[in-house]
């Protein structure tokens, strides 16, 4: 097997640099399967050395030029070099061997054949010699190549051992799936089953790391069924596990809302790559669960489901460690606002109700709109043609109103100080009722978004409700 790109430039210098430094090296992990998988070469290489891999690295950073850094991780036996878009990582080969409240494993130095062992699945064992003396050497001692092609993912060792050991790789073993649409092989499936109790002694912050990416694949709900299968699910996302399922009363039935969530992340990512608007089409129907009634002759509801929802989130983002900052208040407003669209698109749309839409949504309005094209699920041609132009609609009444109105991100022209300075009045509650009717007027198209206008409605309003309502403080 000929493996041309050895004779670029920035090879040759590492293969000088191995050479110098009297050690054997490979090309090992992401770089080796990507190579593979796509027949080309990527800018962050994984090198394993028989021994002297932080000489090594000394001495690629110092042939790769001064804006090249390096960092040593002496204790690891590991360097990571960095110039421009180019990053390598070098390590030692060594062995592992774990506790079984850990999965920090205990690490001594080892092999090439030692280092292709300890790695978590077969695709990823695949290396390339790099030095003079194995320069081009395919090592394969898993099969590795043939999972490839075969699109299946294993471990190199006991899948019941190597889960144990290190429960993370249960779902980067789901990740990979997903990502690369390949099958787990069966054995390593059932470990996963089994040894599904193993991920509670990972960090939140590496579980949701897998999660964020297992969403970012190009059909994430693969990565939640297999989640889902495997048991692993209900123990690190109950929430989303309460979806499951249905419910049939007097032959009233409602639809599985954890299959229709999926179906929604699936349409949403064909649209956008946004992982925040991703994680709102995950929790879009969260509450659906707390809010299920059932009323007689009618079926099954779920009022108010959107706000329960919208005020679930922080609890969910803190127990996942995601960031409780903007990104989480983005979510929650689309889940809050996720219904709105989908019920003008399915009545008259009145320029007042997407006025309202667009200052509640403010920039955001273009991501609802895809967030709620997406929630059309429904297995109905007619229905779906129907909604798709209704969509069309207020899509075009939300620029015809916003190129008119100026509503997103709209503030009143007419601010509370001086509102309090026209009328001599002090803060209270009749400076937030004259605030609320200007912006009530200006949404519902009484007035429009201009500084006269705005006044000479507060004028006339104060003059018909001054002498009903106290000014308090």
């Amino acid at each position: 097997m000929e493996f041309s790109f050895l004779q670029q430039p920035l090879f040759k210098l590492l293969t000088q640099c191995f050479d110098e430094v009297n050690t054997e090296a490979y090309l090992i992990g992401g770089f080796v399967r990507d190579y593979f998988l796509y027949n080309t070469i990527y800018n962050e290489i994984d090198i394993v050395c028989t021994h002297n891999a932080l000489e090594a690295a000394e001495k690629i950073r110092e042939k790769l030029g001064s804006d090249a850094k390096l960092s040593v991780f002496k204790n690891f036996g590991t360097a990571h070099i960095s110039k421009d878009n180019l990053v390598i990582e070098l390590v030692n080969a060594r062995k592992e061997s774990y506790r079984a409240n850990s999965r920090k494993p205990l690490v001594t130095s080892g092999t090439l054949e030692d280092d292709q062992k300890r790695r978590d699945f077969t695709i990823n064992a695949l290396a390339i010699g790099i030095d003079s003396k194995n320069l081009g050497k395919f090592v394969d001692p898993f099969n590795g190549l043939q999972d490839l092609q075969n699109k299946i993912i294993r471990t190199p060792l006991d899948p019941a051992i190597t889960f144990s050991d290190d429960p993370l790789r249960m779902l980067r073993a789901i990740r990979f799936a997903t990502k690369l649409q390949f099958t787990i092989e069966p054995s390593t499936f059932n470990a996963i089953k089994e040894q599904k109790e193993r991920i509670k002694i990972v960090s939140q912050e590496r579980i949701t790391e897998e999660l964020n990416k297992i969403l970012l694949a190009p059909k994430p709900s693969i990565g939640f069924y297999l989640l889902d299968e495997s048991g692993l699910l209900e123990i690190i996302f109950p929430e989303l596990a309460k979806l499951k399922g249905t419910e049939t009363i007097q032959n009233l039935s409602h639809k599985d809302n954890f299959i229709h969530t999926l179906q929604v992340l699936d349409n949403l990512c064909k649209k956008s790559d946004n992982l925040w608007l991703r994680w709102a089409a995950l929790l879009h129907d969260i509450a659906k669960p707390a809010t299920k009634r059932f009323q007689e002759g009618k079926g099954f509801t779920f009022h108010g489901h959107e706000e329960l929802g919208a005020r679930m989130i922080p609890k969910i983002f803190n127990r996942l460690k995601l960031p409780l900052n903007e990104k989480m208040k983005y979510v929650q407003k689309l889940v809050r606002l996720h219904l709105r669209p989908i019920v003008l698109a399915k009545t008259e749309v009145t320029d007042s109700a997407v006025r309202r839409l667009l200052f509640e949504a403010g920039d955001d309005i273009d991501d609802l709109m895809l967030l709620c094209e997406a929630d059309i699920t429904t297995k109905n041609p007619l229905k779906l043609k129907r909604y798709l132009h209704n969509f069309e609609i207020v899509r075009q009444k939300l620029k015809e109103l916003e190129e008119k109105d100026h509503i997103r991100n709209f503030q009143p022209p007419v601010r509370g100080e001086e509102i309090i300075e026209m009328f001599n009045l002090k803060p209270g509650k009749i400076v937030g009722i004259l605030k609320d009717a200007l912006k009530n007027a200006i949404l519902d198209g009484v007035v429009k978004n201009d500084y006269e206008e705005a006044k000479k409605f507060l004028i006339e309003f104060y003059a018909q409700i001054k002498d009903n309502v106290s000014n308090t403080n």
